[in-house]
């Protein structure tokens, strides 16, 4: 696909003409952005498929949308999760561009970014936000994407800096191995994590991020959907790390049995009584609770082992992003269709 003018070669185009790319805008009551966002992403990827998936949106989005050249699909369970599941279920292609609705992100990086996937053969490359505008990128959208991406790269790895980005490019196999059980916004979340578990091939892409267009009110609540990341961040890490997850938690009860118990320890060799048996009874009771939630990290590590290799094993199904579709079809002795 010969892709915009920071292209670096026929070679490089058409080693990405081969492959199928589709780009999926998510979208609920986007009719002042939906139009621009789908005009610039099919000038930057002119051979690509635009998506759009209305989410009950209440204005003009599936009209707009449709009038500049988008295929538009509809989907009733609400929730940017939701929609991400269904449009990750519905598509196939080779190459897959998710990107808000809301024309704040780069559509010139679109043709960079998935030109890295096919030449490094990756499977995820995330689109890092840079952007001075206060407006565009609010204080406490901007502290809260920190902390929690943070609190992943703690967890799962230290990759990606701007986990919460909605500008992300997949290959087939992160496609379709992707679980997708989020709802909400939390599904960034969920993304990046999936790639850093599989430990796939990835990459970050620093892209401008602007303001949202006037007319256009953003759907992102600092709090609630702040609350809502922090909540499965919360379950990924019991989870995915249910030995360190219940491990802490038994350590942590041990840690308060020992303290409640040296000063009855003290007074016991001093007096040979034991003046309080509830704290030593408590002190005993949190001592087998804390080794039973040992025991219980220990078993369902094994199951999310077992877990995490079923789904290598379905992520490894598919062929890697290199193998274009041409390259698919030559391989089962059919021509190609183009």
């Amino acid at each position: 696909m010969t892709t915009s003018a920071d292209s670096t070669g026929s070679g490089t185009e058409a080693t990405v003409c081969e492959h199928k790319i589709a780009i999926l805008v998510p979208c609920f009551n986007e009719e002042f952005t939906v139009g621009q966002t789908v005009s610039a992403f099919r000038e930057a990827l002119p051979l690509a498929t635009v998506y759009v998936y209305d989410n009950n949106s209440t204005d003009r989005t599936i009209e707009v949308a449709r009038a500049a050249g988008a295929v538009v699909r509809s989907e009733a369970r609400q929730g940017k999760g939701n929609v991400v599941r269904r449009m990750f279920a519905d598509i196939d292609a080779d190459v897959f561009v998710l990107v808000d609705g809301d024309a704040t992100y780069e559509a010139r990086a679109a043709p960079r970014m998935v030109r890295r996937a096919v030449d490094e053969n990756l499977d995820f490359v995330n689109g890092a936000r840079v952007s001075r505008s206060v407006e565009a990128y609010r204080p406490g959208h901007r502290f809260g994407n920190f902390v929690l991406t943070a609190l992943v790269r703690s967890v799962f790895g230290r990759q990606f800096t701007d986990m919460l980005s909605g500008y992300k490019v997949f290959s087939r196999r992160y496609v379709k191995s992707f679980p997708a059980m989020s709802r909400g916004f939390e599904v960034e979340t969920e993304l990046t994590v999936h790639a850093l578990e599989l430990r796939m091939p990835s990459a970050e892409e620093f892209t401008a991020y602007g303001e949202r267009p006037a007319g256009s009110v953003s759907k992102l609540s600092t709090f609630r959907d702040g609350s809502s990341i922090l909540r499965l961040i919360f379950d990924l890490v019991r989870n995915e790390r249910p030995l360190e997850f219940f491990g802490l938690v038994g350590v942590a009860l041990i840690l308060v049995a020992v303290a409640l118990t040296v000063p009855l320890a003290e007074t016991y060799f001093e007096t040979g009584l034991v003046p309080r048996l509830p704290t030593a009874v408590l002190s005993v009771g949190l001592i087998i609770v804390g080794f039973l939630s040992f025991l219980a990290g220990l078993i369902l590590d094994v199951v999310a082992t077992m877990r995490s290799e079923m789904k290598r094993l379905a992520y490894l199904s598919y062929p890697p992003v290199s193998v274009g579709r041409r390259s698919r079809v030559a391989e089962r002795g059919r021509p190609a269709p183009f």
